[in-house]
């Protein structure tokens, strides 16, 4: 090793005594070249292209993303370009900000900030360094929407001309800005004590909200999400064409009764005012990723704080309310207990399946440590409620509110013993698919618990088509939770995923209610139960079969 550099990630990059802008190069291409090598972020990658796919329906579909009336522009490079990167202004900021939140965690728990504290690095170039490395992840995102959405235009048929520039234009001018933003906002979450953990990730998916749907205003402040210019241009064009427009612009997922007409659009040339709005938002992004500095720790436990808390902290950090415990030790420990080799032998063993019912309390009580005291209120008072409104009131409120209350303990279910690094010790457990079906009952019984009220009400009413739904979605939360946090080992990807479906059901969208709480006329009118169900045994299944070759995998130090 060099005097004067240290490693700053596992890509092997490092932070030297030379110019801030190599320094700052360095310490985020070292980030993303570790970010990138994650299960979270191929998963992302994957949804990009999904969303790509989804901005540019077939032209006979009845589902679209972007319309201004009855009308949507011809599949041409500007309309294709400005339709994907409305959908990436409308959902990456969602999604990535649950990629690139952990870029101070990641630095603590491999003590690389230690050693980045100790180099000439000042702290607003580390969080400068940080923002950089978080933009660069989206960008690759809006990279793969951009590939995608020439792809769609020559799947699409309607035109084959490709103009790279009426293409790129929206991406730069529209997406791009949220990228910083959503970039800068991680690190503001991640820098301040009640949002860095569990809670900060629901409190952003509510702030991206009001985002979305103020942001499409005219009137919104430096031009919201950027949809106004490139909507107003549309509209001068419609009119232009002697069109008849009847209806409203509408940015996201939509039914209709009848496929859209279309009008051709060359795209837009954004005005001055809108162009220094964008810069203007830019630059109030990097102002809040860098605002943390003014507190920042920079890793120094004395100082407590932003980020002075020790690695057990941090992981109970990740549920509402826990109960900090004792400092644990920041390297591994090794206890020699000396047995006899009777202890091992097969006829004391007890069979897996004989102590079953141990299993499942044991995970329970792992699944439920350390929540404090509030949580339990505000569970108990939703169930109060679901008591006193009516049955509908029941189903249709109290059921989505009972069950959102537990979304921050259901997001451990499969990626807790990764985050709390015991992975290795599990993978001696001599059955562990009874584990994993344990952990998923466990689930279960929580699910279970927090519903238990509208379910009680909807029997007492003899609403057994809401009892079955009920069911449904009792079985399908825990799966879906275990499934997510086994795939991407962390709890991240189920918040970010759970939270649009519960409030897409909450608004009463019966295509993806899974809980039977959308009732126009008094009954569920919600996915088949069985289908449900159905989903939820194959989530499970493919859980508990890759239980047993994960199991048997080498570890990896």
């Amino acid at each position: 090793m060099s005097v004067g550099r240290v490693p700053v990630s596992p890509g092997g990059f490092r932070v030297g005594i030379g110019s801030l802008p190599v320094r700052l190069g360095r310490l985020a291409l070292g980030d993303v070249r570790d970010r990138v090598r994650r299960p979270a972020y191929a998963v992302t990658l994957l949804a990009a292209v999904l969303l790509g796919y989804l901005a540019v329906p077939q032209p006979t579909s009845h589902w679209v993303i972007l319309q201004i009336g009855d009308f949507r522009g011809t599949y041409n490079s500007a309309y294709v370009g400005v339709a994907t990167a409305f959908a990436a202004a409308l959902w990456l900021p969602l999604a990535g900000f649950y990629v690139v939140r952990n870029a101070l965690a990641k630095d603590e728990r491999s003590g690389v900030g230690r050693l980045l504290a100790a180099t000439p690095l000042r702290t607003t170039g580390y969080f400068a360094g940080k923002l950089l490395s978080n933009v660069l992840v989206l960008v690759s995102m809006l990279g793969v929407l951009a590939v995608t959405a020439v792809v769609m235009q020559l799947a699409r048929g309607e035109s084959y001309r490709i103009d790279p520039v009426a293409l790129l234009k929206p991406f730069v001018l529209i997406a791009l800005p949220l990228m910083v933003v959503t970039g800068a906002a991680a690190l503001l979450f991640e820098s301040l004590p009640v949002l860095r953990g569990g809670v900060g990730n629901v409190v952003w998916f509510f702030v991206w909200l009001a985002l979305v749907l103020g942001g499409q205003r005219p009137d919104a402040p430096l031009g919201g999400i950027g949809v106004h210019g490139a909507v107003a241009s549309m509209a001068d064009d419609l009119a232009a064409q002697h069109t008849r427009v009847t209806g409203e612009f509408s940015l996201g997922f939509t039914y209709l009764e009848q496929p859209l007409r279309t009008f051709v659009w060359h795209g837009f040339t954004p005005e001055q005012g809108f162009v220094l709005g964008r810069v203007a938002l830019v630059l109030a992004a990097v102002a809040l990723a860098l605002l943390p500095a003014l507190w920042f720790g920079r890793f120094d436990p004395a100082r407590g704080g932003a980020r002075g808390a020790t690695a057990g902290q941090r992981v109970q950090e990740a549920v509402p309310g826990t109960v900090p415990g004792p400092p644990q030790p920041h390297g591994p420990t090794m206890t020699t207990v000396h047995r006899p080799l009777s202890f091992l032998s097969p006829a004391t063993a007890t069979p897996p399946g004989a102590t079953y019912h141990r299993l499942v309390l044991g995970e329970l009580r792992i699944l439920l440590q350390g929540v404090a005291w509030w949580w339990w209120t505000g569970a108990a008072l939703i169930s109060i409620a679901g008591l006193c409104v009516p049955t509908a009131g029941a189903a249709r409120v109290v059921l989505p509110l009972a069950w959102i209350w537990p979304v921050l303990i259901w997001s451990r279910l499969g990626a807790q013993r990764h985050e709390h690094g015991v992975q290795a010790l599990l993978g001696s457990y001599p059955a562990a698919r009874h584990r994993a079906l344990a952990e998923w009952s466990a689930g279960f019984a929580l699910t279970g618990a927090t519903g238990s009220v509208p379910l009680l009400r909807l029997a007492m009413a003899g609403d057994w088509q809401g009892v079955a739904s009920w069911a449904g979605g009792a079985v399908f939360i825990p799966a879906l939770a275990l499934a997510l946090g086994s795939l991407s080992r962390t709890h991240r990807l189920f918040q970010a995923l759970y939270l649009p479906l519960w409030y897409c059901v909450f608004n009463g969208l019966p295509l993806l209610d899974y809980m039977g709480a959308t009732r126009p006329e008094g009954r569920p009118a919600a996915l088949s139960p069985l289908l449900v169900a159905g989903l939820a045994a194959l989530l499970l299944a493919g859980v508990v079969a890759a239980a047993g070759p994960l199991r048997r995998a080498p570890a990896v130090s």
